[in-house]
Parts: structure tokens; sequence; C-alpha cells
């Protein structure tokens, strides 16, 4: 959801549905000296993670450990059922990059960047579609993750929905970029995917697809969500180590989004412009 990500990893849906919750380890003390830094990630969840470390978290992840002075090291797991209770829950691992803010079963860090759902369309596509009520998607055929929230609102707007798998196991399938490639392929018309997913696969097809990022849908459905980064509770001193390396890396973890095509908005929920944004931090 990556809840959105959120696990950034996954869409916003996926991060509630999945995660299973262990405690037989909260009490333990905090780690107050770390030798290494160890995520949690998944090592077959592009544009997030990989084994090969290709994903914008790799590259966060590395600024932390390179910030820290230790060694990186993973403990891979693919983000389904039970992701958090065999990972951070067991101590096996100490952060998770990538978390939707608001998850209550564990402790959220600050916020380092906000992205929405966006429709990803044919270059060709003459609509500058921004919300979901937009009386130009109906009769279209949109592709979206199941139970993911542009569900409803897609249905409303008269367009025809084409369900794509929430919970896979990512070394076997990968619904969202399938789901891309149907649009590129001529057999959708468009597909409503969590933003750093459709920057991502659109950018990667010749010619890339256009991305129209749904930052002014104001119905009842909430299509932008914060991603901070997620540890135990009880780490009170860890908790404002990350919190200080955000603030202190905001403009260096802006570029590596920037180049990963992920729609960014400000605080207020409007639209930022990469271009602003790379002229900022140069």
């Amino acid at each position: 959801m990556r809840l959105c990500g959120s696990l950034t990893c996954l869409t916003a849906a996926t991060w509630l549905l999945t995660q299973g919750i262990g405690s037989a380890h909260a009490d333990l003390p905090e780690l107050y000296e770390r030798d290494q830094l160890r995520v949690c990630a998944d090592g077959n969840n592009l544009p997030f993670t990989n084994s090969a470390g290709e994903g914008f978290e790799n590259r966060i992840a590395e600024l932390m450990a390179d910030d820290l002075g230790v060694p990186l090291r993973y403990v891979w797991a693919p983000q389904v059922m039970g992701f958090v209770r065999n990972t951070l829950e067991l101590r096996v691992c100490d952060v998770m990059i990538g978390v939707v803010a608001g998850y209550e079963h564990l402790q959220n860090t600050n916020e380092y960047y906000r992205s929405v759902y966006s429709l990803v369309v044919p270059k060709d596509f003459e609509h500058e579609i921004t919300r979901l009520d937009d009386p130009a998607l109906s009769g279209l055929d949109i592709g979206v993750v199941a139970e993911t929230p542009p569900i409803v609102p897609l249905r409303r707007s008269g367009a025809t929905v084409r369900n794509y798998l929430l919970q896979v196991d990512t070394r076997e399938r990968a619904p969202v970029r399938d789901a891309v490639d149907d649009v590129a392929s001529g057999n959708l018309d468009g597909a409503v995917i969590w933003g750093p997913m459709a920057g991502y696969f659109a950018a990667r097809h010749d010619p890339p697809l256009k991305v129209l990022p749904l930052h002014e849908n104001d119905g009842d459905v909430r299509l932008d969500f914060r991603i901070t980064m997620g540890i135990r509770r009880g780490e009170p001193q860890w908790k404002d180590w990350i919190n200080d390396f955000i603030a202190r890396h905001q403009d260096e973890i802006n570029a590596i989004l920037i180049e990963y095509q992920v729609p960014l908005l400000d605080r207020r929920g409007a639209l930022l412009d990469p271009d602003t944004l790379n002229a900022e931090a140069s």
C-alpha cells in the first residue's frame, strides 16, 4: 500500500489487508547501538525493493546506512499475509522503508513523501483527467487492483472495471505490471494504480505511457496517502534518529523519488512539480 504503498511496496488496501502482527517480542529493550542497518523488505517488488538493489526504497536504505556508518543488510520476505509478524515483530530486522501513515500496529516515523493513485493511459489519450468522477471515464475499460480504493468511484463513473489480483506472491505474479502492460498493448483503455507503481511501470514502455495523478479527487474515497518508515513500538531513540535523518536528507530523498517517476503531493494535497523540486535541491 508499500498502505500505498505504505507497506510502501503494496497498494494502500494491500497494507491493511495483508499484515499479521505478533507481539511476543514487544517488551524487549530498544537497541542503543547498531552495527548494521537491518531492513525488512520484499526481494521482488519494484519499484520499491528487489534483491538486486534496484528499487527506490533500496536507494533510501543505502542513504540511511551511509549516514549511520554501518553496513546495510536485508531480511527478504514476500509481502503477503504475516510479513510484519515474520520480520519486524520477530526482531530479525529493524525498519521497513515504506509504510502508510497511521498504521496502528507499528510505530510510524514522520512522513517522507505523499503520493496518490494515478490513471495510466496511452500517450495519445486526449483528456487531462485529475479525478475519478470525470465524465470522460464513462464507457472506458479500466484496470484496477482488486479491493483497492479506486474501485467504487470508478464504477460510479461509468467505467467498465477489470480487476487484477491484490494478494499475490511477488516472486510469481506482478498484477500491477500486468495491468500497465495491458494498457500499452491496447487491451485496456487505462489503469488506475498507486502512484509510485504507475509512474515506474508507465515509464518503461516505448513510447512511455501517460500518467495522470488523481490529485483533485474530492469524493468520499481517499486516493492519496502519506508514507513513513515503520519500526517497532517502544523504540523512541530509533524513531528520533530516523526522523532526524528524513529532515536532513529530504532533498536527496525527493530526488530519488523523482528519478523513479513517483507523483508527489505537498502537505495540502497539491501536485508538486518535479522540475521545481530538483531546482530546490540543486
